[in-house]
């Protein structure tokens, strides 16, 4: 049985000083892919570049302290790629793909697009990209999962709030759409799969202090392709993990 969780950090170095190592090797998880980074290599701890049993991997982005991601793996994949092959996505760190034989994982730092209307497009533009890149694997036979933060809740019930938020980037109709679009084309919600409840969040403001009522939104998720619906054991949100503005995620799948 294989655990793979996803966290958003929201500042590797900061989480780091909450006691991200402490909690890394009491979950001791199969892999760990973090998100936001915040990061360039020169700039993470050296005792998290070495972790003992852990393969260590990191993409970052062009600009300082700004978006990346990151992987902590048990499991020696074939081959790591960081980006995706196009250069105005692929400068800001956003995708780490590691290959496992049995399945590939993308661990992935969706853009968001709350800034300006360039930023939606921006994100807009990765959404249909990736969706393109994945559904060719797909295509061929491969058996995916995807984590990460995607920065849109899907449905009313993945945030506290819907009808408030119903023309913020975050749960606009386009950006919900491109995950209807993705579960068409053959990828599994892996925790509605077992989860059908509301009040079920990964992500709360920090400047409203919305965790402590709840008022959240689940914008991370772990998706699978539907040829690995069957090895797929659990999906679950640790919502009382704290360090972040997000809470990890993970699943447990079996080979």
């Amino acid at each position: 049985m294989l655990r793979i969780i996803s966290w958003n950090v929201n500042g590797l170095r900061a989480v780091y000083r909450k006691g991200f190592l402490d909690w890394l090797n009491a979950e001791q998880p199969t892999i760990l892919c973090v998100q936001e980074t915040k990061a360039s290599e020169e700039q993470i701890p050296e005792d998290l570049k070495e972790i003992p049993g852990f393969f260590v991997y990191f993409t970052s982005a062009e600009k300082k302290g700004y978006s990346g991601v990151g992987s902590f793996s048990k499991l020696m994949p074939d081959s790591i790629k960081r980006g995706f092959g196009i250069k105005k996505f692929d400068i800001e760190g956003r995708v780490l793909t590691a290959d496992y034989g049995k399945f590939i994982l993308f661990n992935v730092y969706f853009p968001n697009g709350k800034i300006s209307k360039e930023r939606l497009k921006y994100k807009m533009a990765f959404y249909e990209e990736f969706l393109a890149h994945i559904t060719s694997l797909r295509q061929s036979g491969k058996k995916i999962v995807i984590c990460g933060d995607v920065n849109t809740a899907h449905k009313e019930i993945d945030l506290a709030r819907p009808k408030e938020n119903s023309k913020v980037s975050g749960f606009l109709p386009e950006e919900r759409a491109w995950i209807d679009k993705l579960i068409d084309r053959g990828f599994v919600d892996t925790f509605r799969f077992f989860n059908k409840d509301g009040g079920q969040y990964t992500w709360w403001d920090l400047k409203t202090r919305a965790r402590a009522r709840n008022v959240g939104w689940r914008i991370d998720y772990f998706f699978i392709t539907d040829n690995l619906r069957r090895n797929l054991k659990n999906a679950f949100i640790m919502k009382d993990v704290m360090g972040s503005d997000h809470c990890p995620l993970g699943i447990d799948i079996a080979f």
